[in-house]
C-alpha cells in the first residue's frame, strides 16, 4: 500500500524566509475632527443606475473604501445625555416609592428642558396613581414614565416621505450653528442610498464657507450643487435651483438658507420671499420647510420655532447633537408644544447617525433601561 508522505523542503526553499502574509490596511482611528470631515470620510453614497444617470466609477488603482463601522444603538448614542444621566442618577438615589422621588423626578424633567407645564402634568398624573396605589414599586413607576413619555411622542412620529411631487421641495431653516449645512449633507446621503436623484441649492450665500461647505458635500455624495456667489440673492439662487431640478428630472431638491436669527426682522422677511419665488414655479413648493434646531439650545428652541413657523410655515423639525450635552427634553416641549412632526434627530457625527425618529427608541434611550440591570437597547 503505498503511503502519503510530505516532501522534504529543497536547499532553495529552506533558506528563503517564509512569505509575509499582505498586512491589512490601516485604518485612521475616528478623531474630535469637524463634523464634516467626519461625516466626509464615509464611503460615498452609490450612484444612480437609472438610465440618464451616470454611474460614479472610482479610479484605477484607488484603493477601496473601508467598510463602514457598526452603527451604535439609541442607548448608546444618547448615554452621555443630560437627561439620560439624570434620570439614571434619580432612581438610583430614590429606589423606594415615594413623594419625595416624585419631587425629585419632576425637578429633574424641568431642568432637562421638558418644560415646567409638561412636567407638572407628567408628574402630577403619576402621583395620583401612585396614591390610588396602582405601583406596587419603583420599577412600576418607571414603566408608567415610559408609557406617559412615548404617548407624548408618539403623535409626531411621522417620517418624511420624498415622493409625490418631481421635484420634492425642501427647504431647510434654521438659526446659525443649528447644523443645517451638515444636515443637508446627510440627507442627500440618505436619498442617494435611496436611489434618487438628489440637488442642492446653496441659498446660503451670507455666511462666506457655506457655500463651499455644501459643494464638498456634492462632491462626495456625487449630487449636483446649483450656486452663485457670495452675498447673491438667495431666492434667485433657489429659484435656479429648482428650474434646473425640474428639466433633469430630479426627484429632491434641498436649498440652504442663512443661518437667520429669529430676532432679526429683515432676515426673515428674506426667508418668506425665497417661499413665495418658488411658488411662482410649483404652487405647493417648498413641499417640505424643514428647520434644524440644536438640541443643546433648550427652551429657546421653542422660540425659534414659533418665530419660524409664523414667517415660513415650518412643517417638520431636525433635533441635532442629542448624543452630547444636550438635555434632551427640549423634545418633549416641543413635540406638547406644536406637534409638528419630527422627521430627524442626530445622534452622531457620521452620515448614519441622522436617524429617522421613533418615539419608543428615543424615550428607551433616555430611561434607565431598569432598576436592575440594563436591557438591549434599539438599533
Amino acid at each position: 500500500m503505498l503511503k502519503f508522505w510530505k516532501k522534504k523542503p529543497t536547499e532553495k526553499d529552506a533558506g528563503q524566509p517564509a512569505a509575509k502574509a499582505p498586512a491589512a490596511d490601516a485604518v485612521a482611528p475616528e478623531g474630535d475632527e469637524a463634523t464634516l470631515h467626519e461625516a466626509l470620510a464615509e464611503i460615498p453614497a452609490p450612484a444612480d443606475t437609472r438610465p440618464g444617470h451616470e454611474r460614479f466609477v472610482a479610479p484605477a488603482g484607488e484603493p477601496a473604501a473601508a467598510p463602514a463601522p457598526a452603527r451604535r444603538s439609541w442607548r448608546e448614542r444618547l448615554a452621555g445625555n443630560a437627561f439620560s444621566r439624570g434620570l439614571g442618577a434619580l432612581f438610583m438615589r430614590h429606589p423606594k416609592l415615594d413623594d419625595d422621588l416624585l419631587d425629585e423626578l419632576e425637578t429633574t424633567l424641568i431642568t432637562a428642558d421638558v418644560g415646567i407645564e409638561a412636567s407638572t402634568e407628567l408628574v402630577e398624573n403619576l402621583r395620583r396613581r401612585m396614591h390610588r396605589r396602582e405601583f406596587a414599586d419603583a420599577q412600576a413607576l418607571l414603566a408608567a414614565l415610559r408609557q406617559a413619555l412615548v404617548a407624548l411622542l408618539k403623535p409626531v412620529e411621522q417620517p418624511l416621505e420624498v415622493r409625490g411631487k418631481q421635484p420634492f421641495v425642501v427647504l431647510v431653516v434654521g438659526i446659525n450653528g443649528a447644523g443645517k449645512t451638515t444636515t443637508i449633507g446627510k440627507l442627500a446621503r440618505r436619498w442617494r442610498d435611496e436611489r434618487r436623484a438628489v440637488m442642492l441649492a446653496a441659498g446660503d450665500t451670507f455666511r462666506a464657507a457655506a457655500v463651499e461647505q455644501l459643494k464638498t458635500w456634492g462632491e462626495r455624495n456625487q449630487v449636483p450643487v446649483i450656486s452663485q456667489g457670495q452675498d447673491a440673492d438667495a431666492a434667485s439662487v433657489i429659484f435656479d435651483a429648482l428650474q434646473a431640478a425640474r428639466s433633469r428630472g430630479t426627484d429632491v431638491l434641498v436649498a440652504d438658507t442663512a443661518g437667520r436669527l429669529h430676532t432679526q426682522g429683515g432676515l426673515m422677511d428674506e426667508l418668506g420671499k425665497i417661499a413665495r419665488v418658488l411658488k411662482k414655479l410649483d404652487a405647493d413648493a417648498p413641499h417640505e420647510v424643514l428647520m434644524v434646531i440644536d438640541g443643546t439650545t433648550g427652551q429657546n428652541a421653542v422660540s425659534q420655532v414659533r418665530q419660524f413657523r409664523q414667517i415660513v410655515g415650518v412643517t417638520g423639525l431636525v433635533v441635532t447633537k442629542l448624543d452630547g450635552t444636550a438635555k434632551g427634553g427640549v423634545v418633549f416641549a416641543l413635540a406638547r408644544e406644536f406637534g409638528l412632526p419630527i422627521r430627524f434627530v442626530g445622534l452622531g457625527e457620521s452620515a448614519t447617525d441622522l436617524r429617522v425618529f421613533e418615539a419608543e427608541a428615543f424615550v428607551d434611550g433616555l430611561l434607565p433601561a431598569s432598576l436592575g440591570g440594563e436591557a438591549p437597547g434599539h438599533d
